[in-house]
Formats: structure tokens, sequence, C-alpha cells
């Protein structure tokens, strides 16, 4: 009786006892031409991850941005040449505010902005009366008379990103302000004498802001956006030039 009982258990509890252990360990059996290969649930998962590549989202670390530069408010009497040109690069930093699509970001970076004179030069080394300003003076003795500055510059920017898990692809945006402080400033003239080519070029800070303040934007698909920037602060310090406030629009590349 005993026995039989036994056998019973064992009939019933066996297949009980199998299909738990197949639940737990949740073998995969491969079979093929020869013998048959086993392999766990964790350890395919293992392998799966083990061969998926991890790919962490760009935080466009890199910003490089080429554009066109222009004065749009300035007196009636200076000449400007309807091409001038920014370039600017930056390394920022990109923190996500939780898990949005909205991030901040930060960084430094380089502005150099150029101006192109139109038969007008701007006169830096007067000591009269006028010195104690920038001021222009007509003059048709150069082929090209450029003004350029470079400022050390720090983006501050609130960002959005159509795709959070690849910023290389998808729609982005930014809104944002840039603060700079003044690295140098010069002007450079090209004229010819007696068929020789001569550059004037003259370095000064003597009338330029020590500070740059613009408001900026940006939006674009990918890597590639339009950005625009206007200035808070003007080109010149106070009661040391004309009201002048520049504008710049381009193209941004992006990435990293």
């Amino acid at each position: 009786m005993i026995r039989r009982i036994a056998v019973l258990l064992t009939l019933v509890l066996f297949p009980t006892s199998l299909l738990l252990a197949q639940k737990k360990n949740s073998n995969i059996t491969l079979h093929g031409s020869g013998d048959d290969i086993t392999y766990s649930k964790d350890s395919t998962r293992n392998l799966y991850n083990h061969l998926t590549p991890i790919s962490k989202p760009s935080r466009d670390f890199l910003m490089i941005e080429l554009g066109y530069n222009n004065w749009i408010s300035k007196p009636d009497s200076i000449k400007t040449k309807s091409f001038g040109y920014v370039f600017k690069s930056y390394l920022c930093y990109d923190f996500p505010i939780k898990k949005s699509k909205l991030s901040f970001a930060t960084g430094i970076g380089i502005n150099a902005a150029v101006v192109y004179f139109d038969k007008q030069v701007m006169a830096v080394n007067d000591t009269g009366t006028l010195g104690n300003a920038a001021h222009f003076l007509s003059s048709t003795e150069y082929k090209r008379y450029k003004f350029t500055t470079v400022y050390l510059q720090a983006p501050f920017e609130l960002r959005y990103y159509g795709n959070t898990q690849n910023r290389n692809n998808g729609f982005k945006a930014a809104l944002g302000v840039e603060v700079g402080t003044l690295l140098g400033a010069h002007t450079k003239g090209i004229r010819s004498v007696g068929g020789t080519t001569i550059k004037d070029k003259e370095n000064t800070k003597r009338y330029v802001s020590p500070w740059n303040f613009a408001a900026t934007a940006r939006v674009g698909y990918g890597n590639f956006s339009l950005f625009g920037s206007y200035n808070i602060t003007g080109v010149y310090k106070d009661a040391n030039g004309p009201v002048i406030t520049p504008m710049t629009v381009g193209l941004c590349i992006s990435g990293l």
C-alpha cells in the first residue's frame, strides 16, 4: 500500500517539479545537425546586451556657427558694405531637465565679428577733440577696410529636443543669451602703393565695449540649425562712440 502511494506521488509531483524547473531556468534549446545546444534565458540576454551597442544621446557638445553680421542700428553717416560675417565656436555641456525633452546648456567659446566699411576708415589714434569718441573719416585710399572684434563668450541656452535618444536626428530648438568679455579688436586696411599691396593693421580697445550681451535663438533638424542673435549691448562704450546694434543670422553645426 505504501509503495503504491509513493509511486502515485512520484507520478504526480515529478511533472510539476519539471515544469517549475523549466520555468525557473527558462532554457532555450537550439537544434542543429550536431548536438543540441541549450542556453538559459539569462545567458541569451547577456549575449544580446553584449552584441548590441549601447548608444548615448548626443549632447551637442560642439557648436560651430558661421553667419552674416550687420549693424542694423547706426547713424546714417556710417557707411558699411552689405557683407560682414561672424564666426563662433563653442564647447558646451548639456544638463537634461529630468525626463523631459528640455535641457539647460552652457559652455565657453570664441565670437569673432567682422564689418567692412564703404570708403570710410575708423580713426583710432586721434588725440584731438574728436579723439574722445570713435569717429569715421571718408577715404578712397583702401580697397578693403574692416573692423574686427573678438570676444571670449559663454552661451546659456534652454534647449528642446524632439528626439532625446539621438539628438543628431530630429527637431531641435533653443533660446538663450550669450555673455562675452573683449579679447581684442583691430582695424585692417588693404591699399596699393606703386603696384605693391600694403596692409595697415591697428590693434585698439580704446572705444570698444568690454562686454558683449546678446539674445540668441536656434531652430533646426539633426546636426544643422539656423541661428540668430541680437545684441543687447552696443559696439562702443557709452559716450565713446555712436550707438550701434549688431545682429547676426546664419548656420549652426552641432553634435558630439
